[in-house]
């Protein structure tokens, strides 16, 4: 598997986790070490049935993700609020688009090793893999704005 492939699962896994640590209350290292050891192992299946693995995730890039959503989750929030229409709250959000944004932000933010492009056509997917409606659109919008913010210069 490609690293690009690998950090796809990453990203997908990060999403999860960091939605079942807001829907849990779970702390990070607890859910990091949860996909360590019961996650990575189980096939991701797709229409055929058959699918990637989560233990061809980068893994190393997916404890980033989520260690860094948190440790940043201030100004992470603060950049996606920032670039939210009149009236909508971060709060107010689908938990699963909130986890995709937040994990989308971070990256723009602090891995400027991944280029903005990659970032944002990478959740978008995402998005598409949970959403058959406007969330897409929504998440492409939201972290255009982000990046924009960003990764300026």
């Amino acid at each position: 598997m490609s690293t690009r492939q690998a950090r796809s699962v990453a990203r997908l896994a990060a999403v999860q986790a960091l939605y079942q640590m807001e829907v849990s209350s779970a702390g990070a290292e607890t859910v990091i070490r949860e996909f360590a050891d019961h996650r990575f192992d189980r096939a991701l299946p797709d229409e055929t049935g058959e699918g990637p693995t989560l233990a061809a995730a980068d893994e190393g890039f997916f404890a980033d993700l989520v260690r860094g959503v948190v440790k940043h989750q201030k100004g992470v929030d603060a950049a996606i609020a920032r670039r939210l229409a009149t009236g909508w709250r971060l709060e107010r959000i689908d938990a699963t688009v909130r986890a995709i944004l937040r994990s989308g932000a971070y990256e723009l933010a602090h891995r400027d090793d991944v280029p903005t492009e990659v970032v944002i056509d990478e959740y978008v997917e995402l998005a598409k893999s949970f959403f058959e409606g406007t969330e897409p659109g929504f998440v492409n919008g939201a972290l255009d704005a982000v990046a924009q913010d960003v990764r300026r210069g």
